[in-house]
């Protein structure tokens, strides 16, 4: 047992447990106990268990990134006031200011990584425990002899759960070489979908003439090709699973979009609209409500702006 599988064994023992409930659970419905579906349908359950675990992270990563979009402004003048200055003081000056101004927004930049790194051992867990069954050697909790030799014999469409794609292209099972490479256009397609939700309808028009939003267009177009390596390194079985969980992230992220959308984004616009057509309080309203305030009418194509109730008295008096 190497170092890694030593840290992991916590996690992998869980996993085990996860999918051995799971694949317990659909052969007592009726399912084949050895049916490449059984397995694939226990791994997206496994899906299912560790990304319900993680809503509050995520929810909290969600805002974490809204935030982090929302004071780029900020830290643009931040970098500008020290622009050119190298010397070790205007450094710490920089590095005060900008670590404040995390705090007053109440963010960081690691905090929007946060429920990718703690999937990551989650990942290499269900990596050591589908190696060790692919090799038929029984795991270290639930995942006994019957239920390796199960796995280890598991096929989809003829495709066995085990293989990677170079195992596939090597032995000339064109069936696996087939569905890890309709996996991986998946995988990729959906990762950009994904990243494209947030970039073009979740960041306020402040935001997109920021540096900082040039820059993640960029990566908007580079990191969903790192699927590419995990498509050809990782087996059949690892890729579903990996699959099954950006399919859970493209969803959530629809949702959290569509009614937790970032002020002044195309996604906000569009949630007040729905609001005003349903008749119910916009955002706007319900804000001028709660400082004793009324909106006045507004002008075509021009967002409206609270106005107190003196104010508006004092306009209506003008007016007449």
């Amino acid at each position: 047992m190497d170092f890694f599988e030593t840290i992991l064994w916590p996690l992998r023992w869980l996993v085990e447990l996860v999918l051995a409930v799971w694949h317990q659970a659909l052969t007592f419905v009726g399912l084949d106990t050895d049916s490449g579906l059984t397995w694939v349908l226990a791994i997206i359950g496994l899906v299912i268990v560790v990304r319900s675990a993680l809503i509050p992270v995520t929810v909290r990563q969600i805002k974490s990134q809204r935030r982090m979009m929302d004071l780029a402004p900020e830290m643009k003048k931040i970098q500008d006031k020290y622009k050119g200055k190298k010397d070790q003081f205007s450094r710490e000056a920089m590095s005060r200011e900008t670590m404040a101004l995390y705090k007053k927004h109440g963010t960081n930049p690691f905090s929007s990584c946060l429920p990718i790194l703690i999937q990551m051992p989650v990942f290499f867990s269900l990596f050591y425990v589908l190696r060790h069954a692919s090799e038929n050697k029984p795991g270290i909790g639930f995942m006994n002899k019957d239920l390796t030799e199960s796995f280890n014999a598991a096929t989809l469409f003829g495709a066995p759960l085990k293989m990677t794609f170079t195992q596939g292209w090597e032995s000339g099972n064109w069936v696996v070489v087939i569905l890890l490479g309709v996996i991986m256009v998946l995988m990729i397609a959906s990762q950009f979908f994904t990243q494209l939700q947030i970039m073009s309808k979740n960041v306020s028009d402040e935001t997109k003439n920021s540096p900082m939003y040039r820059q993640q267009r960029i990566l908007l177009y580079i990191i969903p090709f790192a699927f590419l390596f995990s498509g050809v390194a990782f087996p059949l079985a690892l890729n579903i699973y990996w699959f099954s969980s950006n399919v859970w992230t493209m969803a959530q992220q629809f949702i959290v979009i569509r009614n937790m959308p970032t002020p002044g984004s195309e996604a906000w616009r569009l949630r007040q609209a729905r609001l005003k057509a349903k008749g119910k309080m916009t955002d706007d309203e319900k804000r001028a409500q709660a400082l004793g305030e009324t909106l006045p009418e507004p002008q075509q194509g021009q967002r409206q702006q609270p106005m107190s109730s003196k104010r508006a008295k004092k306009k209506g008096k003008d007016a007449s």
